[in-house]
Order: C-alpha cells, then sequence, then structure tokens
C-alpha cells in the first residue's frame, strides 16, 4: 500500500486544525460557520490552544465533540500546528486561524477539486478582509526584493502600484474564479492534502508567528506539489483578531521569522548584508509601530470630539 492509499479508507474526508490565543469569542463564531458549511460532512476538529486567558474550555459547552489541546503557555503557531497534525488521520488537512468565517459551499468546492487534482499539495481560497476587500494571500516566493516592496513596506505604500508588488500579489492577477498556481499562500486558511505534509513534514518549529507559510510552501513545490489558489471559494478574515491585542510582540516575531527565513533561503548574499538587512529590519519596526500608534491616536481624539 502507497503513502496515498492508506488515506482512502478513511471515515473522515478532513481534519480542521486551529490554534488559539486569546481569541476565543472569534473561534466561537468561526466554529459556528464550520459547521454550517460542512452540512453534516462528517470531520475531526482539532484545537491547540496557546495558553489563552480568555476562557477557552468554553468550547466544549459548545462543541463537545472538539479535541481541545491546552498549552501551558504559547509555544508559537507553527508547534502547535505540528500537535495536532501528529493527531490527524484524514486525506485532507485545513488549517484555519481562529478569526475567520467559512464561506458559502466552500467545502464542497475545494475537496471536489482536490479530489479530482491529485497532485494539488495545497489550496487557499479566496480571503476577503471583514469590509469584503480581497486580501494578497496568494504570492510569489520572497526575494530580498519582496522585503524592500511587500505588502507592508514603506515603498509599497509610498508606490502602491510598483511592479515588484504586482508581481509579488500573484491573486491580483486572477479572474475571481479560475484557479491558478502560485508560489504560496496564506496559512489563515489553507487546505493540504496528508499525503503532502508525509513527504515534506510539518510546520518548521523555529518560526514562532509568521512565514512558516511560505517555508511550508517552498518545501512542498520543492518536491513536486502544485500550489493553488482557488478563488471560486472564499473566508472572511478578520486580520489581526488574534494578535492585535499585543501588538508589539507581533511586530517583532514578525520581523524575527523574516529575519530566519531569509537567512534560511539566501544564506550567501544575505549573509554579507545582513547587518544591512538587521537595520532595516529594525527601521520597519519602528515605521508599523508608529504608524499604528498614530492611527490609535487619531481614532481616540475622533471617538472623544464626535
Amino acid at each position: 500500500m502507497d503513502c496515498r492509499e492508506k488515506y482512502l479508507d478513511c471515515s473522515t474526508q478532513l481534519d480542521i486544525v486551529i490554534v488559539n490565543y486569546n481569541s476565543t469569542d472569534y473561534l466561537l463564531r468561526c466554529l459556528e460557520s464550520v459547521y454550517r458549511e460542512l452540512d453534516g460532512r462528517a470531520v475531526n476538529i482539532y484545537v491547540a490552544d496557546n495558553g489563552s486567558k480568555d476562557d477557552v474550555s468554553r468550547l466544549l459547552d459548545q462543541f463537545p465533540e472538539i479535541d481541545l489541546h491546552i498549552n501551558a503557555c504559547n509555544i508559537g503557531f507553527a508547534r502547535a500546528v505540528n500537535q495536532c497534525i501528529e493527531k490527524s488521520s484524514s486525506r485532507y488537512l485545513l488549517i484555519l486561524n481562529p478569526d475567520t468565517i467559512i464561506g458559502k459551499k466552500c467545502f464542497d468546492s475545494v475537496l471536489e477539486f482536490m479530489e479530482s487534482h491529485q497532485r494539488v499539495g495545497v489550496l487557499g481560497p479566496k480571503i476577503y478582509d471583514h469590509d469584503f476587500k480581497v486580501q494578497g494571500s496568494a504570492r510569489s516566493f520572497p526575494t530580498l526584493a519582496t522585503a524592500l516592496f511587500g505588502r507592508n513596506t514603506i515603498l509599497t505604500r509610498l508606490f502602491p502600484d510598483n511592479r515588484v508588488s504586482r508581481k509579488n500579489i500573484l491573486n491580483t492577477l486572477s479572474d475571481g474564479s479560475t484557479p491558478m498556481g502560485v508560489d504560496w499562500l496564506s496559512g489563515a486558511c489553507m487546505f493540504v492534502r496528508r499525503t503532502a505534509v508525509d513527504a515534506v513534514g510539518g510546520l518548521d518549529n523555529h518560526f514562532f508567528m509568521y512565514w512558516e507559510d511560505a517555508d511550508w510552501c517552498i518545501r512542498l513545490k520543492n518536491a513536486g506539489w502544485d500550489i493553488i489558489y482557488f478563488p471560486a471559494a472564499f473566508v472572511v478574515h478578520f486580520v489581526g483578531g488574534s494578535s492585535e491585542r499585543n501588538l508589539m510582540k507581533a511586530v517583532l516575531e514578525f520581523h524575527k521569522s523574516a529575519y530566519y527565513f531569509f537567512n534560511k533561503y539566501y544564506p550567501s548574499p544575505f549573509g554579507v548584508l545582513k547587518p544591512l538587512v538587521i537595520m532595516g529590519l529594525s527601521v520597519r519596526v519602528c515605521f508599523v509601530l508608529a504608524v499604528h500608534g498614530i492611527r490609535r491616536w487619531i481614532s481616540k481624539n475622533e471617538n472623544c470630539s464626535a
């Protein structure tokens, strides 16, 4: 029996993996949308909680069938996902953020497509913001140019329609309905074939938060699996719901993971440029925190004058 066949007789087709950190209110709404769209389909749902302080155990009052694992502290996103992957046994995995809402017929359309396209290792649906703007969830593999012209960099904010940014955010090239091969998909909602995970392993535990999805997609694509953006299905992602309450830590972890990522995949030229890159990342941290602080100040003063 080959590694694909051992999953063909599973009683469930899909395992859903959610990592929670102080986002239990979001997670309850997420699970309501999951069960609504499952429409009776059998699944296993694994929730790994990273030491939340908002009484995550209340999930079991509403959803007693969920496999809830509570870590004593925040062990990071990648490690928590891997805890759940080790328990899973179905043909497909859905890695899902707690601050998401599943769109209509998402499971039906995605699983039908993956069943008929056996080389698809990872599939990501269209992702909307809470105000239904399409997120840049399908991307090119990061390069050193991406560090300068990524979605949230200073240069992209100053020159939003620059050529590098357009090449980096691939779903801007989508017609809105046709599946499209890409390099990298957002880990906010990622359907993964279990045999692909068996081939390359789980997430890299060196990533505490952020960039682990890019690393996984690189390893999967290098192993011959297709990475597909699938805009016929969608989810809504309330960006920042899981990290907004601790912005400083989220920003620092993003840049630590970015440094590890570029050092992992671009060791030679990166090594020479390390001092410059460290300085650039430090400037970006200050910029992001300053922008957020200004926005909060403006919002606070607008509320006071209303």
